[in-house]
């Protein structure tokens, strides 16, 4: 178990995509899922080099799915959370819950989606 279970804010994006998009999970729709939720332009390096620092933190694992049902389809490599994974996920999004509990988001300035 890695000495610490906390997560950047990047790699909690990237694991609450995964565990939004599920069993579609792979760098295309993480980048988007990401994208469309933050407004934030997210590029493919960036996706790709926190996957495999989840990888190793033993968060995240890959399979490959069938491949296309076109002629040269390729197959994806799928995302999904590992145990370890969702117990970081659910750690990190806990603590900062807590956090947020009793701040006014208002008084932060701009409006809340």
């Amino acid at each position: 178990m890695p000495k610490s279970e906390h997560l950047s804010d990047f790699e909690l994006y990237v694991m609450l995509a995964v565990a939004s998009l599920g069993d579609e999970a792979y760098g295309v729709t993480i980048a988007t899922h990401i994208g469309d939720r933050t407004g934030r332009d997210v590029s493919m390096g960036a996706i790709y080099a926190t996957l495999g620092r989840l990888a190793d933190r033993g968060y995240v694992s890959f399979s490959l799915s069938d491949p296309e049902p076109i002629r040269g389809g390729r197959s994806r490599k799928l995302v999904s959370l590992t145990p370890a994974g969702r117990r970081s996920l659910r750690h990190t999004t806990d603590a900062l819950t807590r956090m947020l509990d009793g701040v006014a988001l208002g008084s932060l300035g701009g409006t809340r989606r």
